[in-house]
């Protein structure tokens, strides 16, 4: 599939790409389109993502693949003044964003429009699913020199060709063939029945099965994910919860830990079921019945990425069946076994109060907790520098003798709040 973006994107100017999650969208498009775009100090590319999460990651990859690419993220739970003096400071090439916060962007005439030249609409079939339509539709109107427009998207939808626009549109069909097939081996799907309409103990006792192996617990609401989230954590589990309602900071704090092992398990709404790569997640819980066969895909394509293997599961109460959601995969029956044990977790996240804005790095942080504080670097896990602080995942045997070296230390001459986050 990237070998064929990569191809087709430098001979057409409008495609389109359908292919199944995790298998790698974003390095299809980001490859081609790096490849094409102009040394400038203006922005020539607009990438357009449903979720902040997908924004910043897009904008990594971007960085990743090319050091001298000048890429920077935008989306909502910051203020647009903030950014609007990163564009000023930065000059990106190439803009990635939340619709709402582009279209206001675009409206305040904060970035020039006249050069961007390449449009990618990523995620289309969640951008529409989330009310953005007239947002998309809004931010075209407003971009009159686009020759080239992306379209990527999970599923099929009717309403591709009215955004791709009127020409030679190129389609890229991945969703069917032994590409999606393949994918399809690799996800065992199971059954399994909670003898009571509250699920909590037939969630605890599979997740107590699966050991320290990294598990989503898919939701449908808000609410649900606290209550189920407060079990966990009770319970002695090593859990994050993620949710649409939660403040940027708390949001960014749970994927770390899930991420870098200091939380085996993440209980979310649909809000994680798209634009999230996180590479080892090995088992999918459906505590809540999926609205159709497209979110339940979805939701199982936050396992078995690229060339991993996963596995599903769907808890159902009394009162539900597997015929209420359209299933069409092959789904077996399961047991949980009766003698098991909570799992715990090597790691141990640690707050930072500073980031890229205070010119903090991840080598200034591991200088800090290896010589400061006398860590050795195999006990230091994964770093992650947001622009106004830090985390790290430490051994949890490492914790306490850490904190104290560290007490009242500056990091790299500058004060700040430091402090470990179990839960």
């Amino acid at each position: 599939m990237q070998e064929d973006m990569l191809c087709q994107m430098r001979r057409h100017d409008s495609v389109v790409l359908l292919s199944p999650t995790g298998s790698g969208k974003t390095l299809g498009y980001m490859l081609p389109v790096i490849e094409a775009m102009k040394p400038t100090s203006f922005p020539t590319v607009l990438v357009l993502v449903p979720s902040r999460e997908l924004a910043m990651q897009t904008r990594d990859v971007a960085l990743c693949l090319c050091r001298e690419t000048r890429a920077c993220a935008f989306y909502g739970g910051r203020t647009a003044m903030e950014e609007h003096r990163t564009i000023t400071s930065v000059s990106p090439q190439m803009i990635i964003g939340t619709p709402g916060r582009i279209l206001d962007h675009l409206q305040k005439g904060n970035f020039a429009v006249q050069n961007i030249d390449t449009l990618v609409i990523d995620e289309f079939d969640k951008s529409l699913e989330l009310g953005f339509r007239n947002q998309m539709a809004d931010i075209m109107a407003l971009l009159p020199s686009v020759k080239k427009r992306i379209l990527l998207s999970a599923t099929d939808s009717p309403d591709i060709p009215a955004f791709v626009g009127t020409g030679s549109v190129l389609r890229l069909d991945y969703l069917s063939g032994d590409s999606h097939e393949d994918y399809a081996d690799r996800i065992r799907n199971f059954v399994l029945r909670s003898p009571d309409k509250d699920k909590l103990e037939t969630l605890g006792h599979l997740l107590c099965s699966f050991g320290s192996s990294c598990s989503i617990v898919f939701l449908n609401y808000r609410e649900a994910v606290e209550r189920v989230h407060q079990f966990l954590r009770k319970a002695g589990f090593c859990v994050a919860a993620y949710h649409g309602a939660m403040e940027q900071k708390e949001r960014e704090r749970a994927l770390f830990r899930f991420r870098s092992g200091c939380a085996n398990v993440l209980v979310s709404t649909d809000l994680a079921a798209r634009g999230l790569d996180i590479p080892n997640v090995e088992n999918i819980i459906h505590y809540h019945l999926p609205t159709n066969n497209d979110t339940y895909i979805h939701r199982n394509g936050r396992s078995a990425r690229w060339d991993k293997a996963g596995t599903s599961y769907l808890i159902l109460g009394p009162e539900e069946s597997v015929d209420m959601i359209g299933v069409s995969s092959v789904i077996h029956q399961m047991d949980i076994p009766a003698d098991v044990h909570v799992p715990a977790s090597d790691w141990e996240t640690l707050y930072i109060g500073r980031g890229k804005k205070d010119k903090i790095n991840k080598v200034d942080i591991v200088g800090f907790l290896c010589k400061t504080g006398g860590l050795e670097r195999d006990r230091l896990g994964m770093i992650t520098v947001m622009p106004h602080w830090s985390f790290a995942a430490v051994d949890r045997t490492c914790i306490r003798s850490l904190m104290k070296r560290i007490d009242g230390q500056k990091i790299k001459g500058q004060k700040t709040i430091i402090e470990p986050i179990r839960q």
